[in-house]
């Protein structure tokens, strides 16, 4: 991969949002100037158009790019984060599936975690889970062991939000059982997994009604939390498994107080959050906060998951 290609593939992956695995070193900055007829230029602003939210536009170069350069990777690949955005799943496949026929060996990893993320926004957890298989399967054989447990705690809350409970628990606990296989990793890193692990089961149990289990992995996620100094940057995330477990025991105050101490940066969270405003009533509170989600941009399994209910929710207004 030439550095400029690695710049600009960079760039297009902060639409996805959290990465389900560690984060990579950022690539340099790009140096060069672009001449503003190359093709390369209109991915640039294209980029830049879907990180802003005008998505029409943003396709619109994207798509002038390609055919400007129909082998232009990045081209195809933007075009396809953007239009899953605006729910055209059938033309973002066909744009993330030439992106990897055409991506090099090393980004191929990213661009099959696109995909199965554009499944899940389509709800398709079948099809989501052969494109995480493979990542899976990739990362394990080449003993990247902390890599795989964030590429299974993915595919697992592909199953959790879809329903499929058994299976949510057989990857999550996959996950925790990865990342424990990683050679030397620091106690901090064993806590995070071992939170996480306990996040899971918290959210898996009340999703099956068994909600004083649920409630019993929350108070043991806490406890975790306040004997590890290491840890002190989850309460977010610990706010938000309480939230996620009182929203479906259909405690709606008491969620709505833990998903607003929660990250309100995740349109996972806000949906979360404009759901138990729903539930106890607050109708105005709730249109409100599913706008917050149409206003998040990120390719990413926090948005598959609230982006099309947010848009069905304004569209019924």
């Amino acid at each position: 991969m030439t550095p400029a290609t690695a710049a600009m593939l960079g760039a297009l992956l902060t639409m996805q949002g959290a990465p389900s695995s560690p984060p990579q070193t950022p690539p340099a900055p790009e140096t060069a100037v672009l001449p503003p007829d190359d093709p390369a230029s209109w991915v640039k602003q294209a980029r830049r158009l879907a990180v802003d939210g005008d998505l029409d536009a943003a396709i619109a170069l994207y798509q002038k790019a390609i055919d400007a350069q129909p082998t232009s990777f990045e081209a195809h690949y933007g075009a396809g984060l953007a239009l899953d955005l605006e729910l055209r799943f059938a033309d973002a496949r066909t744009r993330l599936s030439k992106a990897l026929e055409l991506a090099p060996d090393d980004a191929k990893t990213q661009v099959m975690t696109a995909l199965a993320v554009s499944y899940a926004f389509e709800g398709n957890a079948k099809e989501s889970a052969s494109f995480y298989q493979r990542v899976f399967d990739q990362e394990t054989a080449d003993g990247n062991f902390g890599a795989a447990a964030g590429t299974a705690n993915a595919l697992g809350r592909v199953y959790l939000e879809t329903g499929d409970l058994a299976n949510a628990r057989r990857w999550y606990e996959t996950g925790y059982q990865s990342a424990r296989r990683q050679a030397d990793a620091p106690s901090s890193q064993l806590a995070l997994w071992e939170f996480r692990w306990m996040h899971a089961q918290g959210r898996i149990a009340v999703r099956a009604g068994q909600v004083d289990a649920a409630r019993q992995h929350v108070t043991a996620a806490r406890a975790l939390l306040d004997r590890t100094p290491e840890l002190k940057d989850e309460a977010p995330s610990w706010q938000y498994l309480a939230g996620y477990v009182e929203l479906h025991a259909k405690n709606y105050s008491k969620a709505i107080e833990y998903l607003e101490a929660a990250d309100q940066d995740d349109p996972f969270v806000l949906s979360l959050l404009a759901r138990a405003y729903e539930g106890a009533g607050e109708t105005d509170r709730a249109q409100n906060t599913w706008e917050e989600v149409l206003d998040q941009y990120g390719h990413s399994l926090q948005n598959a998951f609230a982006r099309p209910l947010a848009m069905q929710k304004v569209k019924a207004r």
